[in-house]
């Protein structure tokens, strides 16, 4: 069932952009994804992606249905707000999990526990 002919245009114009917006910011993420080179740079955009592209798609739906049924609906920020915390958890357990793994291995590719010096004279 196809409720866009019963929206005004202006919150067909809003739900259209954010729509386009969030399937936009998702596909960077997807494409950052593709495009970097160790797991470990590759674990961020697409959980910034995820977050955001789907924060966008729900601001749509918001308007969306509050305009179809002429009051606040709200149901979906449930949905952002389990979106929004278990995507940064997951990163982060997967990350753990793979440094973990990768530092038993002795692989190389592992990102140091120390952070670099901010300027040549803490490196003395």
């Amino acid at each position: 069932m196809i409720q866009a002919p019963d929206l005004p245009l202006w919150a067909t114009i809003l739900v259209g952009f954010f729509v386009f917006l969030g399937a936009s910011i998702t596909l960077v993420g997807a494409l950052g994804l593709l495009r970097l080179g160790n797991f470990y740079d590759r674990i961020h955009p697409p959980t910034l992606g995820t977050t955001l592209g789907t924060a966008c798609i729900l601001v749509a739906s918001m308007i969306s249905f509050s305009t179809l049924h002429s009051r606040p609906m709200i149901h979906e920020i449930l949905i952002a707000i389990f979106v929004t915390l278990t995507t940064p958890i997951t990163l982060m357990l997967l990350a753990r999990a793979a440094l973990y793994r990768d530092r038993i291995d002795g692989s190389t590719n592992v990102p140091s526990d120390r952070e670099a010096p901010a300027s040549p004279d803490e490196r003395g």
